[in-house]
């Protein structure tokens, strides 16, 4: 497939071990789980409600067909996106763990319908929230894997754009676009009432130490060829 299998691989490898561990948490949270510890505090109520911020906060769910289609279709881009995958499952476990360990509710959801009495949704912003809200339940609150996720495919984007395409201007346009829309996803998960600033600052702690486990990983391909790396990890 000229080079693009390998991607549909990693894709279905990020549905089982990425996609299926979160929604299952946060079902079984819904249903079977109550808030042991409440992250809340009062200027979370007090971040208003802003409607068109639903649009960056579902953007995330573009940064992972991104990420596969701008890794390098070559061995080393390949062996990368293997332990950067590896990667985001160990992180997305480790944060499943303390949802299911220490569960929270998202009670700030009736502030949404307080606000759209006075500002209706537009039919898009309105399709976005019903699909947030039909799928996602006010569970799983930190560390916001929100910003977990999204900030490290953001690096792993950067990374190889920068490498592969650097001197580029349109390169660095299309990452001076990418981080802005990080800062506001950043900002969208308190604007749309979808988190608290403890899921926030949490998810950016996990997400930073997480990036120093990366950068040590993504260095192996450096030093050592993917055939001694396969060999070694067993993998061939």
């Amino acid at each position: 497939m000229g080079g693009s299998w390998f991607p549909l691989e990693m894709f279905l490898v990020g549905l089982i071990c990425v996609a299926v561990p979160y929604f299952a948490s946060n079902n079984i949270a819904e249903y079977y789980l109550n808030t042991v510890w409440d992250p809340e505090i009062a200027l979370d109520r007090d971040i208003p409600v802003i409607n068109w911020m639903i649009i960056p906060y579902t953007a995330l769910y573009l940064f992972y067909p991104a990420t596969l289609v701008l890794c390098p279709r070559d061995d080393r881009g390949r062996m990368e996106l293997i332990l950067a995958m590896q990667g985001l499952i160990l992180v997305t476990l480790f944060c499943v763990v303390i949802f299911l360990a220490l569960p929270a509710e998202i009670d700030l959801r009736w502030q949404l319908d307080e606000h759209w009495i006075d500002e209706p949704l537009n039919g898009f912003e309105s399709a976005l929230y019903g699909f947030i809200h039909f799928s996602d339940n006010p569970w799983n609150a930190w560390p916001s894997l929100h910003i977990v996720h999204s900030y490290l495919l953001a690096r792993m984007i950067t990374l190889w754009v920068s490498r592969e395409h650097g001197e580029k201007p349109l390169a660095r346009i299309f990452l001076g676009i990418l981080w802005i829309e990080y800062v506001l996803l950043c900002i969208s998960i308190l604007t749309t009432k979808q988190h608290y600033l403890f899921d926030l600052a949490t998810g950016l702690i996990v997400a930073t130490l997480a990036w120093r486990l990366f950068v040590y990983a993504l260095a192996m391909p450096e030093h050592h060829s993917p055939g001694e790396i396969a060999e070694e990890a067993g993998w061939a």
